[in-house]
């Protein structure tokens, strides 16, 4: 009698176990099915596509490795990648160090505080294209707010988006001022998180606000800063907008600007090349993901968990 009912509590247990897991099925399967969908088929489809050539009315052909072979000696490839290099080398680490100062101070009690914080947090909610038609607006060399505040002081202001130059950086500063908000946010939550006895001891120990910053608040916010900076790099790598946006394509300045998802834009949209686009498609998702796991490597080094 005892073994029977070991038996059937364990048969219960045994069908509990598989009726729980079909329902975790059944919960994630709308997720997974969308991932499958929108994500992992177009990702199969671009790299089939990358050995592909296409024709003026939808049809394309095998053609092995062409596309990777001619992107070895593609001048306006190598121009991308050093624009985006360039890009991602001045708004990732200056973009960070903004909004860890910005996170830091707004975290203090100061008296409007969470007008300053929704003041900050104002750029994230606005769509990129705006932010560009307004900054563009501000660049203009002969009527815009910028040069007309440096007239005042008697200084001839730049040709901001139309000098190849400079117009790169013109964008980047447009970037970096756009992201802080919301990099801001994520500080912000991990600054709350650390407890504040580490600073109470701090003070007791006698160390100031510098020695604070550095020695307890930077440690402790490692997690947080490894992982807006992974965050920041893949959108880096992934910058468009901006540019499409302030940079005419008839500009003098496009060349000097235009960035590897531009130049994807430019082969896929404008020039009906898909395949060559596709294979850039492909080469930009593998530097992606070796520069992740270049991080989530050295992360080890640096990163401080609690």
């Amino acid at each position: 009698m005892e073994t029977q009912n070991k038996m059937k509590t364990k048969k219960y247990y045994k069908t509990k176990k598989r009726s729980d897991y079909l329902w975790a099925y059944l919960m994630i399967a709308p997720t997974m099915i969308g991932l499958l969908i929108f994500y992992f088929w177009p990702i199969i489809q671009t790299i089939y596509y990358s050995f592909t050539e296409w024709g003026a009315f939808g049809t394309h052909e095998w053609i092995g490795t062409k596309n990777y072979s001619e992107m070895l000696s593609d001048p306006d490839l190598g121009k991308a990648f050093k624009n985006t290099l360039i890009y991602i080398l001045l708004t990732v680490p200056i973009g960070v160090f903004l909004s860890i100062i910005v996170a830091v101070l707004l975290n203090q009690k100061i008296k409007g505080r969470s007008v300053y914080r929704t003041l900050y947090f104002l750029p994230v909610i606005t769509m990129p294209a705006a932010i560009a038609m307004v900054w563009k607006w501000l660049y203009n060399t002969d009527f815009g707010l910028i040069n007309y505040i440096l007239s005042w002081f008697h200084l001839k202001g730049p040709s901001w988006i139309t000098n190849p130059h400079i117009a790169l950086y013109s964008v980047i500063i447009v970037a970096i001022w756009s992201g802080i908000g919301y990099n801001m946010v994520i500080f912000l939550s991990g600054l709350q998180g650390i407890s504040k006895t580490y600073y109470e001891a701090a003070k007791i120990d006698g160390a100031g606000p510098v020695t604070t910053f550095f020695k307890i608040t930077l440690p402790l916010l490692s997690p947080i800063i490894f992982f807006v900076t992974i965050m920041s790099l893949i959108s880096a790598f992934q910058v468009f907008d901006l540019i499409f946006m302030m940079i005419p394509n008839t500009s003098v300045a496009i060349e000097s600007t235009q960035s590897i998802v531009y130049l994807f834009y430019q082969h896929a949209f404008v020039l009906n090349d898909k395949g060559y686009a596709a294979a850039i498609a492909v080469v930009l998702l593998f530097i992606i993901l070796i520069v992740t796991v270049i991080q989530m490597i050295l992360q080890k080094k640096w990163v401080h968990y609690e």
